[in-house]
């Protein structure tokens, strides 16, 4: 059933509990004191599984899950392979307890592996996978990403060299240990009295591609002033009480997206202006309209697997049709 379109009148709704986005789950132990006795270890384990990547993507099965392979099937270097952690409860294809790793093959294994399955894209199937190995994807994606920035030393330009099952990268010279790292962005739904959402469509989107407005946070400030100088700066309007809705790791390349909702303060303009560098248009949208929008493909919102659908449809209250 459609949801109604806009209220009359300011409203002041209740807090609500944060939102779930897809990626968001967290079903693995990772089990830091594990890290200490590094990947040959955990190898000599034979209930341990990989997670194979390549290019950014994950090995999956033939019939669309995360791909968990045996060890003994592939070339595992120990420095290329980073532990991810333990199962908690038992499944078909992996005991309790039993350990994960994530592993980058070269071209000839993904090939091979390709011929056994498929190679899944994180965007496109994160909401399809069951919790745990959308946990597991997201996860092994993020530190792979890493591994691939963090080669040499910020300082010395020396390569380094890993420790602690994939977890730290170590200057040779200094002795510096490089942790990962991960980039703090909000994203925020921007409400109007009238219970309107405020979506902006990016200069190299297609047109028609609609989403929350979103921006990394500045050193020095907290994720509440970034949002408000984030929508003053990329839409022009101000707005107030920044309220948290959620989380999600987005590891393209390693972001944590901290999902928020505003409202535009009180005497000021709620009339949107695109800062032209970044957004190209910004609308403000009814329950209905956008319902309307999206069912007759004039808009086209975030994929499934994002927090921005997650929070856009929070705020619709259900499913919306389209498909990024």
């Amino acid at each position: 059933m459609r949801m109604s379109g806009a209220t009359s009148g300011p409203t002041r709704h209740p807090r609500r509990p944060p939102i779930a986005p897809a990626l968001a789950h967290a079903e693995l132990d990772r089990d830091y004191l594990s890290r200490l006795g590094g990947i040959p270890a955990l190898l000599d384990d034979p209930r341990t599984r990989l997670v194979v990547l390549h290019e950014g993507r994950a090995l999956g099965t033939a019939e669309g899950a995360l791909a968990l392979v045996d060890p003994a099937t592939v070339a595992v270097d120990p420095d290329a392979a980073v532990f991810l952690g333990r199962a908690r409860t038992a499944s078909a294809e992996l005991p309790a307890g039993a350990a994960v790793l994530a592993l980058v093959v070269s071209d000839a294994d993904a090939e091979r592996l390709g011929t056994e399955g498929s190679w899944l894209d994180l965007r496109r199937v994160g909401a399809l996978l069951a919790p745990r190995d959308a946990g597991l994807f997201t996860q092994a994606l993020a530190l792979a990403n890493w591994h691939g920035a963090a080669a040499y030393s910020p300082r010395t330009g020396e390569p380094t060299t890993v420790a602690q099952a994939g977890w730290v990268r170590v200057d040779p010279s200094s002795g510096r240990e490089n942790y990962p790292r991960t980039d703090p962005a909000v994203i925020v739904a921007v409400l109007d009295d009238d219970d309107r959402i405020l979506l902006g469509s990016n200069v190299e989107w297609d047109a028609g591609r609609f989403s929350l407005l979103a921006g990394f946070v500045e050193p020095g400030e907290s994720l509440e002033a970034a949002v408000i100088r984030e929508i003053f700066e990329e839409a022009g309007v101000v707005v107030t009480d920044p309220e948290y809705r959620g989380s999600q790791p987005w590891p393209f390349p390693a972001s944590l997206m901290l999902g928020f909702e505003a409202r535009i303060a009180p005497g000021s303009s709620s009339e949107p202006r695109p800062d032209g560098t970044e957004l190209r248009e910004l609308r403000w949208f009814t329950r209905d309209e956008l319902a309307a929008a999206v069912d007759e493909g004039s808009v086209v919102l975030p994929g499934p697997a994002s927090i921005a659908r997650a929070i856009i449809e929070d705020w619709y209250g259900g499913p919306l049709g389209g498909e990024a």
